[in-house]
């Protein structure tokens, strides 16, 4: 018996992963839900983004059968403070389609999501582009808990054209360490 008013994110995902791939759908968790579990809740998200390449009729059918109701690609559950949204493949952060992925396992499934440098590549991204101070700020949380390989975000920062913003970001990230030793 899920208790809906409880649920962690962790647990919702997995549960919604589980539940797609039960009827052949496979999706993936991208997004602010993945900051949250990287960043050991420093960042809270309110909803769960996953990606699919499969036909949404699928997938609403799938949510359905577990309770959630359909409004646009985001689905509600009357007793879960989570949203679920589908954003449109591929699964991207700027310039960069993604192919790697993590595997996590939780008590109500896997949850197949982007690597702890996607997402903060993701959330970079909004820092880069319109200069999104809690981006930069959830992409050091992410920093903070996981081992980040820097070189592959630096490389990746560069190839979207943002040397700079990268240099203010590492900086303000080394300020963070500081701080958190």
């Amino acid at each position: 018996m899920i208790d809906w008013e409880k649920i962690s994110l962790e647990d919702l995902a997995g549960l919604i992963s589980n539940e797609l791939k039960k009827r052949g759908i496979e999706a993936i968790l991208v997004g602010g839900a993945c900051v949250t579990i990287y960043s050991s809740n420093r960042y809270q998200s309110f909803d769960l983004d996953f990606v699919s390449y499969e036909d949404l009729r699928k997938i609403q059918t799938a949510l359905k059968e577990i309770g959630f109701k359909e409004s646009g690609k985001s689905f509600y559950h009357d007793r879960c403070k989570w949203v679920v949204e589908f954003v449109s493949p591929p699964v991207a952060v700027g310039k960069e389609i993604i192919s790697k992925f993590k595997t996590i396992k939780v008590a109500t499934g896997s949850i197949k999501m982007i690597r702890a440098e996607d997402s903060v590549k993701d959330r970079l991204a909004s820092y880069f582009h319109w200069n999104d101070r809690q981006g930069l700020e959830q992409a050091i949380d992410v920093c903070l808990e996981c081992k980040i390989d820097i070189k592959e975000v630096k490389k990746w920062a560069h190839n979207e054209g943002f040397d700079d913003k990268f240099k203010k970001f590492i900086e303000k990230l080394k300020k963070s360490i500081k701080h958190n030793d």
